[in-house]
């Protein structure tokens, strides 16, 4: 193998061509990553311990809004099969392990799903298999967690089984990439599992960027998801002394991102959602620890971003005293619960905490959101309700209309034009002026 890790000549001790592949986890990441290994000519087992998941997957169902069902069918005409039974590891020549790696209620890692599924795995593994970790996690997880168990299974890393990581990069509802079209991370256990690594995911991603090693992988997803949640705090409080100032933080941003160089726009919002920025620096943070350092800059941004939930609250607060109007007993109607635009994803959705704040304070609430027509059970979170049509009779019987996820299917210029009071939490209406338009 050359020294250069950008110039690789793929070992032949690896059957990339004639894979069986199973991907361990069927959301968010998995499935986009199924399709593009099925599209590939691959077979492919999807693994997931959520039994109606895997029927519906069968069935040809979609679970997910951004990947249609037709995409799901085709699938299952061709190569994919999915199932709850880990024994079928054993046919498969690639393990990729794509499950949730979320914090715990002290705001710590919680590998339980990356163990759980290992304890799966591990009673099938053999000799000339390929163990890929995609979920996001601390540096040192595939040599620390992951490693233990190929040599428990007698297996060294690198002659019998190679040991890679590569973390998951999709971002659900940007029409402008897809799995193949994303670059992929790849590090590697030793040489030899990097070089395997390289060969399977060659095979189905056009561009492959090997780094040194798994836990510099590792770090790279890390860096790459800090960089967005200390950008968005910026923005996050540089939109708070903006409203202090009376100036519109949109207009702002929007100006200096004319400048060709030296500055790249982030927008501020009601919070931060999805799986990776609200968890993903408390892995860094909490492994920083175990070094002696106390990374101050990743966990202010982590507190600014985690305040404006309050913040949001707060304005609507304001807004509706200047209208003699208490926020006890009021009807609150938000609009958008996923965590961003043109999805149905709730995971760590900032709408939900802004919900419970104002339920808290006595609002009664509904919300519209046609990505999420129920609103889903959720470990932590529990409203019973559905989402309501918006009409202009409806949105004029609330006493406020609380924008906190800018979907495109919704009729802003109607919300503007029949709402009493309109807070909007994600610019929608920058340039725009009204007695009823409020920015928090």
């Amino acid at each position: 193998m050359s020294s250069n890790l950008n110039d690789f000549s793929v070992s032949n001790s690896w059957p990339v061509l004639t894979t069986t592949v199973g991907i361990f986890g069927l959301g968010y990441a998995g499935i986009p990553l199924a399709r593009r290994v099925s599209e590939s000519g691959m077979r492919v087992i999807g693994f997931d311990i959520n039994e109606d998941r895997v029927r519906k997957l069968n069935q040809g169902t979609s679970p997910l809004k951004h990947i249609s069902s037709d995409s799901i069918a085709e699938m299952r005409s061709r190569n994919f099969q999915a199932t709850c039974d880990f024994a079928l590891a054993a046919e498969c020549d690639a393990l990729i392990i794509c499950v949730p790696t979320p914090l715990n209620k002290y705001r710590e890692p919680d590998l339980s799903f990356i163990v759980a599924t290992m304890e799966g795995i591990a009673p099938h593994l053999r000799k000339g298999q390929l163990l890929s970790l995609e979920s996001t996690t601390w540096p040192g997880t595939t040599e620390e967690v992951l490693r233990p168990y190929v040599t428990g299974a007698g297996l060294v890393p690198g002659e019998d089984v190679f040991l890679v990581y590569s973390p998951e990069r999709e971002d659900p509802g940007n029409p402008s990439f897809e799995t193949r079209t994303i670059p992929k991370i790849v590090g590697g256990d030793t040489p030899q599992c990097l070089e395997a690594g390289i060969g399977l995911y060659g095979h189905f991603i056009d561009k492959v960027v090997p780094v040194s090693s798994s836990r510099a992988a590792e770090m790279v997803k890390l860096l790459e998801n800090i960089y967005r949640s200390v950008n968005i705090g910026l923005a996050n409080e540089m939109k708070v002394l903006a409203d202090r100032m009376n100036l519109d933080i949109f207009e702002v941003v929007d100006a200096a991102a004319t400048k060709p160089f030296g500055f790249t726009p982030f927008y501020p919002g009601p919070g931060i959602g999805g799986h990776c920025i609200p968890v993903d620096p408390f892995y860094l943070t909490w492994k920083a620890r175990e070094f002696g350092l106390h990374t101050r800059f990743i966990e202010l941004a982590g507190e600014i971003n985690a305040g404006m939930p309050d913040y949001v609250v707060g304005r609507i607060i304001s807004a509706l005293n200047a209208r003699s109007r208490s926020l006890a007993g009021a009807r609150v109607l938000v609009v958008g619960i996923a965590y961003k635009r043109d999805v149905d994803d709730m995971r760590e959705s900032p709408s939900v905490l802004v919900m419970e704040r104002l339920r808290e304070w006595g609002a009664r609430l509904d919300y519209c959101d046609s990505n999420v027509p129920v609103f889903p059970r959720m470990r932590e979170h529990d409203f019973d309700l559905r989402s309501v049509t918006l009409s202009p009779e409806m949105v004029a019987e609330y006493d406020a209309v609380v924008l906190l996820t800018d979907h495109s299917d919704v009729d802003y210029d109607m919300l503007r034009s029949h709402a009493r009071l309109l807070v909007d939490t994600r610019g929608r209406y920058r340039g725009h002026n009204g007695d009823n338009l409020v920015r928090a």
